[in-house]
């Protein structure tokens, strides 16, 4: 009987746990791909998780990761100077 309410008392920390975990990689690239990353709560829902995971893949990416400008000439050396 203790142990039972013992796992009754431990099991909604441990659903948390775990929601957090699944939720947080999601959140970060809904966010990263420009969408709101509050579409990440859509995956608890079974087949709507599946859809919405399929629109994010096959979406176009609103942000675009912006390419390394260097001012004038190459960029430092990172070798020590030849004499």
């Amino acid at each position: 009987m203790h142990a039972a309410a013992a796992m009754l008392a431990i099991m909604p920390i441990f659903v948390l746990i775990v929601a957090v975990i699944v939720i947080l990689p999601f959140w970060m690239i809904w966010k990263k791909a420009g969408f709101t990353p509050w579409l990440s709560l859509l995956m608890f829902v079974p087949l709507v998780g599946i859809i919405m995971l399929y629109v994010l893949a096959f979406a176009e990416w609103k942000v675009v990761p912006a390419q390394r400008v260097y001012p004038a000439g190459y960029p430092p050396s990172t070798l020590p100077p030849q004499l």
